[in-house]
């Protein structure tokens, strides 16, 4: 899946590399830039709501993509030895920064830079990088399939992830097909980009495949991407333009404007974590139903772009608590928006159910899973089975 202008912007701005980091500069950008402003994205999502009952503490991330560097400030001491099936190693090198990027989003600790703050969804969680690429180009490489479904079995067998990010796409394969297999038998969420500029005609795989969670792109005002790929495999949305997040090195952030379901995947992938901290005993499928049960749902409860709505922090966690006390009210970004907007009602049910007691948040959420029991049964069938 390719990061749009990721490296571009960084060509362009025309940041030198120090001349002591040159190991440093071969593994990826050295880049001192600070933030530019607040990531929107933590002020939509609000997962600081659920950081009193969790913040993913115990739970380790396997992030497979281009590696993971540990020395950035928001991920030092949080990168656990993974490996590289590119060239030898522990997948601490990332040439490209996407992985970097990635891994912040998740689990990156608090941060200040140029008086902005930054941090993870999981802040207490740990990643565990596995390196499958060198850069993220769109390719369709025969070896490619087996080596995402090499490095799954690693995140599962040696890497102790209890859930699995997958900001990548390939073709199908039987391989990779049983490797997704294996991870969900063994009690792993799998979280997946749901594609960018593919035809909706076109699977887009890991995401595509029967029990993995697949993840479109929102923009700040709730609107889904153009360039986010539509289809069946769509279950959630999350933010996924504007991003911003870890360098490699220099102590610096990186910044993508088109984004991609790339970013969106983390996103989802670190409410995922605070899940099974907060709840260790639930399986994979009792993961992804609570992410789409609780999420901000588009007025027809599922769509092929937004699937069942942008991924809820707050009501994913707090509605797990046997004796749920009133939620503090989500914070929304509510601008106005031209119709067709696939969102156009989550902001009316959100604040509904953020103001209701904890009776009316359980009834709100039978009332989702009849609905769904529904559509297994004569619309679109479940993929959480």
């Amino acid at each position: 899946m390719r990061v749009n202008a990721l490296l571009g912007l960084l060509l362009a701005a025309q940041l030198p590399l120090a001349a002591d980091s040159a190991a440093a500069a071969a593994c990826g950008p050295v880049v001192a830039q600070p933030l530019a402003e607040a990531p929107w994205p933590m002020a939509r999502l609000r997962a600081d709501y659920a950081w009193p009952l969790t913040t993913g503490a115990g739970v380790t991330v396997a992030v497979i993509d281009s590696g993971v560097s540990s020395d950035h400030p928001t991920l030092a001491g949080k990168v656990l030895p993974g490996t590289d099936l590119v060239t030898p190693g522990a997948g601490n090198c990332d040439e490209n920064g996407h992985g970097t990027l990635i891994a912040g989003i998740i689990a990156g600790r608090q941060n200040t830079s140029n008086g902005y703050l930054f941090q993870g969804i999981a802040p207490g969680a740990n990643v565990v990088p596995v390196r499958v690429l060198r850069d993220q180009r769109r390719t369709f490489e025969q070896e490619m399939p087996g080596r995402i479904a090499a490095a799954i079995r690693f995140a599962v067998d040696q890497g102790g992830a209890r859930v699995i990010n997958l900001s990548l796409s390939t073709i199908d394969n039987p391989e990779l097909a049983s490797a997704v297999r294996y991870a969900l038998d063994r009690g792993v969420v799998l979280v997946a980009a749901a594609g960018n500029e593919s035809s909706p005609d076109a699977p887009v795989f890991p995401a595509a495949y029967e029990g993995v969670i697949g993840v479109a792109a929102i923009d700040r005002q709730d609107k889904h991407v153009g360039t986010s790929t539509a289809g069946p495999h769509v279950d959630l949305a999350a933010p996924g333009v504007q991003i911003a997040g870890p360098s490699p090195a220099g102590g610096g952030y990186l910044f993508s404007e088109e984004g991609g379901t790339s970013f969106a995947a983390a996103y989802v992938s670190g409410v995922a974590a605070l899940i099974r901290s907060y709840d260790p005993s639930l399986t994979p499928q009792q993961v992804a139903r609570r992410l789409t049960d609780t999420a901000d749902h588009p007025a027809e409860i599922w769509n092929a772009a937004v699937g069942f709505g942008v991924v809820n922090p707050q009501r994913a966690v707090g509605a797990l608590r046997t004796q749920a006390a009133e939620p503090p009210p989500a914070a929304q970004v509510v601008p106005e928006q031209p119709d067709p907007d696939p969102l156009r009602h989550a902001k009316s049910v959100a604040t509904i159910v953020a103001v209701s007691g904890a009776g009316a948040v359980i009834l709100a959420l039978l009332g989702v899973a009849g609905w769904r029991r529904g559509r297994a049964r004569g619309w679109r069938p479940s993929r959480f089975r």
